[in-house]
């Protein structure tokens, strides 16, 4: 059974920092692609970073470049977002996403990440 599971979200100041992390099983983490997606309310899900398989090719989106930073342990088949320098408008659920075909495309519940003094 494939799980996703999400933790590390919460409450924190504009300025500060959270650690989020994806922890997998059910599937051969090591050779998908890992992806941290985010949802505003009322609007459509985007894409936060990837990381490939063996951690070759790592992105980032516009808005959260130079601040966030994903990383994965394979061994341990966790994947990270450490996010510091937090602004307002980083509130969101954050998700994680498993990707390795069209037929084995994964996704988390999400943690809600709340960025409010």
């Amino acid at each position: 059974q494939v799980q996703l599971v999400e933790s590390g979200g919460g409450l924190v100041q504009p300025g500060g920092s959270l650690r989020l992390s994806c922890a997998a099983s059910g599937f051969l983490f090591d050779i998908y692609t890992m992806s941290w997606y985010r949802q505003h309310p009322g609007k459509e899900r985007e894409l936060v970073a990837d990381i490939t398989s063996q951690s070759g090719s790592i992105n980032y989106a516009d808005s959260v470049k130079g601040r966030f930073t994903i990383s994965r342990d394979n061994a341990k088949n966790i994947l990270y977002l450490q996010m510091d320098s937090l602004k307002p408008e980083d509130t969101a659920l954050y998700c994680c996403r498993a990707r390795y075909s069209w037929d084995r495309d994964y996704w988390g519940q999400g943690t809600q990440v709340t960025v409010s003094s």
